[in-house]
């Protein structure tokens, strides 16, 4: 049934999410590290801060370029082309070049016959947080904006409400809701997956209900939208909270 229902949330998440409607201004990106029956898995995610919409998820074996360069390719095909635009991730290296591989443009060329290059899309900032751990507690944080100007970032930063320094909190609240409601991904369990395809349906069954079915309790405050509100709600997609059936008998209009 997780299969079947996972391949419909897909499905749905293509066709109404993936469609290149979203407006962000602010995105985060985390990945998630999970042990399966002799394997280990990775699930990069990202979500609009602004609206807390779950943008897109990747599943891997591996932590490494080509899981970043997927993932940034499916948030590509959620948002428009944006003039400002600023994304907080980790550590990882690979982030600052996947990022800008996919969010960019092609310009012609104003002189002369030939190819049109491509350009990153402008005032595109890229903060990362790096966080230092001892004994399982965090015990340093260093921020730094790896590209775009400061100034801007700032900028983009203060537009989102709740935000007041770089960070990747939000993204990682919800890398726990995944945690929570998708058991082969708790820390101890006995329900270890033993193939990506399961984990992947189960996350993109968790993704969809949190971005259809469940009002979000911070976007519902008077501060955000002021009353019962999903993400997709918020990112203006919906106009209405979806029930786990509308979700699941959802079929694309040709």
């Amino acid at each position: 049934w997780q299969k079947r229902a996972g391949k419909q949330c897909q499905r749905v998440h293509q066709a109404v999410v993936e469609q290149g409607q979203v407006k962000s201004h602010h995105i985060q990106a985390d990945e998630i590290r999970a042990k399966g029956r002799k394997l280990i898995i990775w699930i990069a995610l990202a979500m609009d801060v602004t609206t807390r919409l779950w943008l897109a998820g990747v599943v891997s074996t591996r932590r490494d370029r080509r899981l970043i360069d997927r993932l940034f390719q499916h948030v590509r095909a959620c948002c428009q082309f944006v003039e400002a635009l600023l994304v907080c991730t980790d550590g990882l290296a690979t982030y600052p070049n996947s990022i800008v591989r996919a969010l960019r443009e092609k310009v012609k060329q104003k002189e002369g016959p030939g190819r049109c290059r491509l350009q990153a899309w402008p005032d595109l900032c890229i903060a990362t947080v790096i966080k230092r751990t001892e004994k399982k507690r965090v015990v340093e944080v260093t921020r730094q904006i790896t590209r775009g100007a400061l100034t801007k970032a700032q900028e983009l930063l203060q537009m989102t409400v709740g935000c007041k320094e770089f960070n990747t909190s939000f993204i990682e609240r919800l890398n726990a809701t995944m945690r929570e409601r998708l058991a082969s991904l708790t820390r101890k369990c006995r329900h270890a997956v033993q193939r990506l395809e399961t984990l992947e349906a189960g996350m993109f069954l968790i993704g969809c209900t949190y971005n259809f079915c469940f009002p979000h309790q911070e976007l519902s405050k008077s501060t955000h939208c002021g009353y019962r509100c999903t993400p997709a709600m918020a990112a203006g997609l919906t106009d209405h909270i979806w029930s786990m059936q509308e979700l699941l008998r959802y079929k694309r209009s040709e």
